[in-house]
């Protein structure tokens, strides 16, 4: 037993925000699972792009590909590469998945960020991806935009587990916990099974921090200086206050009745940018019942050396309360930083994903 063990013993399941070809051919998955209780994986544009944009892991694999699959596009070559991968991935996660009744051991596929502001666009790559996958512990993940709620709603209701990301504010998290519910009432309207259905909602964390704190130090006054590298752990506690409140909800009751599972909330960008920081701090003042924290490498290997468990997520939340009135006496602004993060969030992807299929078109199909 470890610290990243004792993390999922307190209730936050400890999840890898990384995939990639070698790491997984290397049993590097399977070494996690076994010895420090890891139960999911998340993927997205970045790590993709960081994965096969760089060297030769994927060659072999695209040569046989281009080869029963003349003149195919450039996506349809990366999604052929990029299932494998996932593929792979619930296959090593598939006994943690059946351990928990399909609580836990899922792996996450973004849709197209391409698409992140098209309702039926996102629906539509949503089921594709579900198809071709074909895997009970997957789960698509969509972005958190306006456009995505009701896409998130109609996949839930089409019977397809939904990681939705992108999420900064307690009011985006809001729109995407009802729109869950909203999903699992149609099923149940349609006579159809909802006790089979996850969702996790991410949270981006340490981007907030980033945006939040150059407001702070141009402010430059002690009462700046003190709520630095506050907020979002306040803005994450009071997300997950309102997930207690909405799981003590009729709506949500009602749903309970029927065997709805909680759309966990997960903790996503939880690596700390600020050198000040401590580099566990992200998943240590995280740790609550029912969540999740979906981890790159590097903070994963600082929590296991160093990190600390206990029930942060629950305490002080007056504080959390304080910080946040703080923040806006002294005139930041967070609706306006986390309005502005989802967008940058949506471009970063783009950017990545422009990345990704240029470096596979470069990549020419075999001779046939």
């Amino acid at each position: 037993m470890g610290r990243l063990n004792d993390l999922s013993a307190a209730g936050c399941a400890v999840w890898l925000d990384f995939v990639d070809r070698k790491f997984l051919e290397a049993g590097g998955l399977k070494k996690l699972v076994e010895e420090d209780s890891l139960t999911g994986v998340t993927s997205n544009p970045s790590i993709f792009e960081q994965a096969m944009g760089h060297g030769d892991a994927y060659d072999d694999t695209l040569v046989e590909f281009d080869r029963d699959n003349a003149g195919a596009a450039t996506i349809d070559r990366y999604e052929y590469l990029a299932s494998k991968d996932i593929k792979a991935a619930a296959e090593t996660l598939a006994p943690v998945f059946e351990r928990t009744g399909g609580a836990d051991g899922y792996v996450s596929m973004e849709v197209s960020p391409y698409i992140a502001d098209d309702t039926d666009a996102t629906i539509a790559e949503a089921q594709k991806l579900w198809s071709m996958i074909d895997r009970p512990n997957l789960m698509i993940k969509i972005p958190g935009t306006a456009a995505g709620v009701p896409a998130i709603a109609a996949t839930i209701a089409a019977g397809i587990n939904v990681n939705v990301t992108l999420l900064f504010s307690q009011e985006s998290y809001a729109r995407v916990a009802e729109a869950y519910a909203t999903g699992l009432e149609e099923r149940v309207r349609q006579g159809q099974p909802i006790d089979n259905l996850a969702s996790v909602a991410s949270f981006f964390i340490s981007r907030i921090d980033s945006a939040v704190d150059k407001e702070l130090d141009a402010i430059g006054t002690d009462e700046a200086k003190a709520i630095r590298g506050k907020v979002a752990i306040a803005n994450a506690k009071l997300a997950y206050q309102w997930y207690l409140d909405f799981l003590a909800s009729d709506r949500w009751q009602a749903l309970a009745a029927k065997g709805a599972r909680p759309q966990r909330l997960l903790w996503a960008s939880t690596g700390t940018k600020d050198p000040a920081y401590p580099d566990t701090l992200y998943v240590d003042e995280l740790i609550g019942p029912d969540t999740v924290n979906t981890m790159p490498p590097k903070t994963m290997d600082a929590f296991r050396e160093r990190g600390t468990v206990a029930e942060t997520l629950t305490a002080d939340v007056d504080g959390a309360r304080h910080v946040l009135a703080e923040a806006k006496r002294l005139g930041v602004d967070l609706d306006a930083i986390t309005a502005r993060l989802e967008r940058e969030g949506v471009a970063s992807f783009v950017k990545a994903f422009d990345d990704l299929l240029g470096a596979i078109g470069a990549k020419q199909p075999a001779e046939t």
